[in-house]
């Protein structure tokens, strides 16, 4: 009864998460610079005369007041209707649904990659001679403090334009996902490393532990079999953190890498003020955002009951 509960909770939340991502973007894009009919016939080059302007105006619903377009588009979300775009002419479902997939296979390479290494680095260093934590811990507090576009560029004077062993840019071939994928899982494992070190160490500490080890079990076993369960409840805990590191670091890294997908999509519908996309994609990322955390909640009480009586 109480997980019924917290998932209703949780589901009404989501909604007001789901309604303020809107909320907030539609407001955004609708007060910044930028005449959105000019922007819907191409832009400024486009030249088109004052009468053809009032015309999309009045076509878009762009001569209303802005809380009138504000509430017929929140009428539309509620049915499940985003619109169409403004620059491409087609809707924003479908329009969404072509990117998507390069986004998830990029964000899923970079989270497999930064989960796994982060859990061998973790569990290699903890408890282990000073200098090797040291040189750990500095080497990650390196990559969390690089912006990802640094990381990207120094990524690509290395390996594409120095030696030549990696594409540049582009979508295809299992080639052009190695560098965005470690541009975007390098800081994502730095983090989860040093949590999942500190909660290693911790376990490593306790008197079972101690038990285990005189029992005669060796230290390769006592770590997976004994330390590393107890690694994976702040993993889970954590995963909405990488969830949210992925999606936003994909914005940059698609654009750097000239990568078809949801964030260099969202950049060119937010420099041409087409907002049906731009709101779409964000209700999108927000949808995905609430789902992954209410999964983790619902996990964290599987794994630890006493977040349930909490």
């Amino acid at each position: 009864m109480k997980i019924f509960k917290r998932i209703v909770w949780r589901v009404l939340a989501g909604v007001l998460v789901l309604w303020g991502a809107a909320t907030l973007s539609f407001v955004a894009l609708n007060v910044t610079a930028g005449d959105t009919a000019l922007a819907i016939l191409g832009g400024p080059d486009a030249l088109p005369t004052p009468q053809v302007l009032e015309q999309v105006r009045a076509e878009y619903g762009l001569d209303q007041p802005l809380i009138v377009q504000y509430g017929r588009y929140i009428g539309r979300v509620a049915e499940g209707d985003l619109g169409s775009s403004y620059r491409l002419r087609i809707p924003v479902v479908r329009a969404i649904s072509q990117q998507v997939g390069a986004t998830l296979q990029l964000a899923a390479c970079a989270a497999v990659l930064a989960v796994i290494s982060a859990l061998i680095l973790a569990l290699t260093t903890a408890h282990r001679a000073r200098w090797i934590r040291s040189f750990s811990s500095g080497s990650e507090l390196m990559l969390t403090s690089v912006p990802t576009f640094v990381l990207g560029i120094v990524l690509l004077l290395i390996f594409s334009f120095q030696f030549h062993l990696l594409p540049p840019a582009g979508s295809q071939g299992w080639k052009t996902m190695v560098l965005p994928t470690l541009t975007l899982a390098l800081p994502v494992m730095a983090v989860l490393t040093q949590v999942l070190r500190q909660v290693l160490e911790d376990v490593l500490e306790q008197p079972f532990i101690s038990m285990a080890r005189a029992r005669g079990m060796s230290d390769v076993g006592v770590r997976l079999r004994h330390a590393l369960p107890h690694a994976l409840i702040p993993l889970v805990t954590l995963s909405g953190f990488i969830f949210a590191s992925l999606l936003g670091g994909a914005v940059i890294t698609e654009t750097l890498f000239a990568r078809q997908g949801l964030g260099r999509l969202m950049i060119e519908a937010s420099t041409n003020k087409d907002i049906p996309l731009v709101l779409g994609i964000t209700l999108l990322v927000a949808l995905i955002y609430v789902v992954v955390n209410l999964v983790v909640d619902l996990l964290n009480s599987f794994l630890d009951p006493r977040v349930v009586e909490s």
